[in-house]
């Protein structure tokens, strides 16, 4: 395989970009990097990071999305500059495994988050534990989010989560519209915990389990670990780190 390898999302913006850094990148040192540059929104990032779990290259992700909160911003006159002074941070995803109630277990990793949602018109009515400790005993609600900390301003943030830094050394689990308890705001635990989360009414009140994008529908019970033995390198723009926007969110107010 090559060192450095451009790879994009099929929409015409991504495309576009790619063919101008193919040819950009042909004279430049850090063509023997090994490298992935990934070109498009947070989705396709994440996609590809799960293809090469067990890759050691590096990941450059270039936004031509919306939002693109784990991408660096492209700029035809300066990112090429970027890339080559570009810093590193290491991330870990969550393991989630699940039991269907088929009892058929299957398994997917989460970069951002774990999401625990109502599979009909009924309200979930969930038990959430951390190894052997109730965290919450019956949860009802639309469902409940176990976030990282790279992906704690995502889906999480919607559902007031807490913001996480990347080296807290923590996981959020945040509820979904709780109806019952109303006021419990969930909690932020260690990321050494062992989460366990048993649907309390399989029959009446499914569930699906979601790891990023990846769903399990009719879940009975759901495990979710941090798995520290995979790791991700990504590179961001010294002026842009993910750690940089993950602070900026944490002060940033909604205008309306």
């Amino acid at each position: 395989m090559n060192k450095l390898s451009i790879i994009s999302d099929k929409n015409i913006k991504s495309i576009k970009i790619k063919n101008f850094l193919e040819k950009k990148i042909k004279s430049n040192p850090f063509k023997n990097l090994h490298l992935f540059i990934v070109i498009g929104g947070d989705g396709f990032m994440l996609q590809t990071l799960k293809k090469k779990i067990n890759s050691k290259y590096l990941f450059y992700g270039i936004n031509s999305g919306n939002y693109g909160f784990l991408m660096n911003k492209f700029l035809f006159d300066k990112t090429v500059k970027n890339l080559s002074m570009a810093k590193m941070i290491t991330i870990s995803p969550l393991e989630m495994s699940v039991l269907n109630k088929d009892n058929k277990l299957k398994k997917s990793l989460a970069i951002n988050e774990v999401s625990i949602l109502r599979q009909s018109r009924q309200a979930a009515n969930i038990l959430i534990k951390n190894g052997a400790k109730t965290l919450i005993k019956k949860l009802i609600s639309d469902g409940v989010l176990v976030s990282t900390p790279a992906g704690s301003t995502a889906y999480n943030l919607s559902v007031h989560g807490p913001i996480l830094s990347l080296n807290s050394k923590k996981i959020s689990v945040a509820p979904i519209s709780a109806f019952r308890p109303r006021r419990w705001r969930g909690k932020i635990i260690s990321d050494r915990s062992k989460i366990i989360i048993k649907n309390l009414d399989v029959k009446k009140r499914p569930i699906s389990a979601v790891a990023d994008n990846f769903e399990v529908r009719n879940a009975k019970t759901v495990k979710i670990t941090s798995n520290k033995k995979i790791k991700f390198n990504l590179l961001y723009d010294r002026d842009r780190s993910l750690q940089k926007k993950i602070k900026l969110e944490q002060i940033r107010k909604e205008i309306n």
